[in-house]
């Protein structure tokens, strides 16, 4: 089985490539060249490791939330490769990939600077390697994120900088990650992505979309 994942909802271009059991990984930054980039620099893995397109059995897509540009862009991308090669889809939420950077057992919380004054997080459990979302993805003021945060959490993310103090002056024994963890990988796109194929948890082309927590800013207005 080979699958090919791919997330552009940060300024970098992070992909995931995984070919019967073995996992490889390109983080490329781009900034804000993903439109104009990132066909480019897939075909250019690609015949790096000697794979046609047709030889791609599932897609994965990194569908957020983040940058809504940046969202668009990596759903329209796997869209019409999928499309094309009439190949099944997984859409995978970003902070499930990132969430995958904590190295440790516990309640982990990864928060994403939303701008506006708000954060893009979720709470999981990790245990023995295992990770279960046991909150839903959320957009919030630091208020609320800080009544749904538990003491003894692991937090990080780009929204540290942020609010970094607040949440150690308000959550008990809550634990930090430096930035270290704070950037997408491209390898982490492929563990959940194997969760939602042996679940079944398929999608086509045509009814990918990004997770936006921001519905009403999102929206085309005619």
């Amino acid at each position: 089985m080979k699958i090919l994942g791919i997330d552009t909802t940060t300024k970098f271009l992070c992909v995931g490539i995984y070919d019967n059991g073995r996992i490889c990984e390109y983080n490329l930054e781009l900034g804000r060249k993903h439109s104009s980039l990132v066909i480019v620099t897939l075909k250019r893995i690609l015949e790096a490791l000697s794979w046609g397109t047709k030889n791609i059995d599932y897609f994965a897509c990194g569908s957020g939330p983040g940058s809504f540009t940046g969202a668009r862009i990596g759903v329209a991308a796997v869209k019409g490769l999928a499309w094309t090669l009439n190949k099944p889809v997984v859409s995978v939420s970003s902070l499930d990939i990132l969430v995958r950077n904590a190295p440790s057992d516990g309640i982990i919380v990864p928060v994403v600077d939303a701008k506006r004054s708000l954060i893009y997080c979720s709470i999981y459990r990790k245990k023995a390697g295992s990770i279960k979302r046991i909150a839903p993805y959320m957009l919030l003021p630091i208020n609320d994120f800080l009544t749904k945060v538990k003491p003894d959490s692991v937090i990080f993310g780009d929204a540290l900088p942020l609010y970094k103090e607040e949440i150690a002056k308000h959550v008990k024994g809550v634990k930090f990650l430096d930035k270290d963890y704070w950037q997408l990988s491209g390898g982490n796109i492929i563990a959940p992505a194997l969760e939602n194929i042996e679940q079944g948890r398929l999608n086509t082309a045509f009814d990918i979309k990004p997770i936006y927590l921001y519905p009403k800013e999102c929206q085309i207005k005619k």
